[in-house]
């Protein structure tokens, strides 16, 4: 097996992603909590003790050091307020907000500061920020650890948010968003961490903005994001046994969204279901539907179709927990009401 064949999981090509441009790029920091081992284990030879909740971070400490590899204390908008003035004045801060869960605690500093700047000096700065959330359910973390909000983000004008929906495309977007001159948001899900696919071993990006078309179909049009990409792709599978060719839509990109991928599908099949993870009221589903239904009107053949979450808390329990998610049975029956 080549270097170009190897299989990586996503959390294996976070770390990866974040080695290779901190080697390229000396400006570029990491902070967050608990990203190398914890407060004060470096002086007790612990430094990658952690390396993050997630384990994605582990080794980076070692090698960079704790002035490049910063842990921080519990205070998310302390550290979120110093990763914007250091993008300001001249550094790559990638900084982890744990659980996207807790950006109530420290919203000012990413929605008042890190998207406007640039705007508000009339372009003669740039915060070239990357925010690295974990979001979504499914591993029994209850409400408080389990939303999405990536619709939160894409709301805020000023802000670019990605939602990679496999490790290859973790890599590409990390690495695009770390180069980036403006803040981007980069929500990774959770049950995505152990996910494993080819991946090649040197750096490459992955456009912001693109979204890509993970199977070809002619009859319907599904659109997913981050997990419910793999959804749409087990649906589709399902619908072929009804029959039906599915074209599955992997967004990749929130904002920028590319609408053009959006329509042109939308319009080839007449039928669209759009599938999402989070909040129906003023969401993801909500925001492409209405776009759909807008500027692709006379080309549909039937409604276009949500497939959320409930609007509701994300439940404890597992049995309810599965039932909160999309599932592929789900959005299966929805598009056979379009035939």
């Amino acid at each position: 097996m080549t270097a170009g064949e190897r299989v990586i999981s996503t959390r294996e090509v976070i770390n990866e992603a974040l080695r290779d441009e901190m080697r390229r790029d000396s400006s570029v920091i990491l902070l967050g909590e608990d990203v190398s081992g914890g407060a004060g284990r470096e002086a007790e030879g612990q430094a990658d003790a952690w390396g993050g909740a997630f384990a994605e971070y582990k080794g980076l400490s070692s090698e960079f050091g704790p002035e490049r590899v910063l842990d921080t204390p519990i205070s998310e908008i302390g550290y979120l307020g110093a990763a914007v003035g250091a993008a300001a004045t001249g550094l790559r801060p990638v900084a982890e907000l744990m659980f996207v869960d807790f950006i109530g605690v420290c919203l000012d500093p990413v929605m008042n500061q890190a998207a406007f700047m640039r705007y508000m000096f009339g372009g003669r700065t740039s915060v070239p920020l990357t925010l690295i959330t974990h979001i979504g359910a499914g591993i029994g973390m209850a409400a408080q650890h389990s939303k999405m909000l990536y619709s939160f983000f894409t709301h805020i004008p000023g802000l670019k948010v990605v939602v990679p929906s496999s490790p290859y495309h973790a890599k590409g977007l990390l690495t695009a968003a770390i180069r980036d001159d403006d803040p981007v948001v980069f929500c990774l899900h959770k049950l995505l961490l152990g996910r494993q696919e080819h991946v090649p071993e040197e750096p490459y990006e992955f456009p912001i903005g693109r979204a890509r078309i993970a199977r070809e179909g002619k009859d319907l049009t599904l659109i997913g994001a981050a997990l419910t990409t793999a959804t749409c792709m087990a649906a589709a599978e399902a619908l072929a046994g009804d029959g039906i060719d599915a074209e599955v839509i992997d967004l990749l990109s929130l904002s920028p969204l590319d609408e053009e991928t959006v329509l042109s599908s939308a319009r080839r099949t007449g039928r669209v279901v759009v599938v999402d993870e989070g909040f129906p009221r003023c969401g993801l589903a909500a925001d492409v539907a209405s776009l759909v239904a807008d500027q692709a009107f006379d080309d549909l053949d039937a409604p276009v179709k949500k497939v959320t979450a409930p609007h509701a808390p994300i439940p404890f329990s597992r049995p309810l927990e599965m039932a909160f998610m999309p599932s592929a049975a789900k959005v299966r029956e929805v598009a056979l009401e379009l035939f």
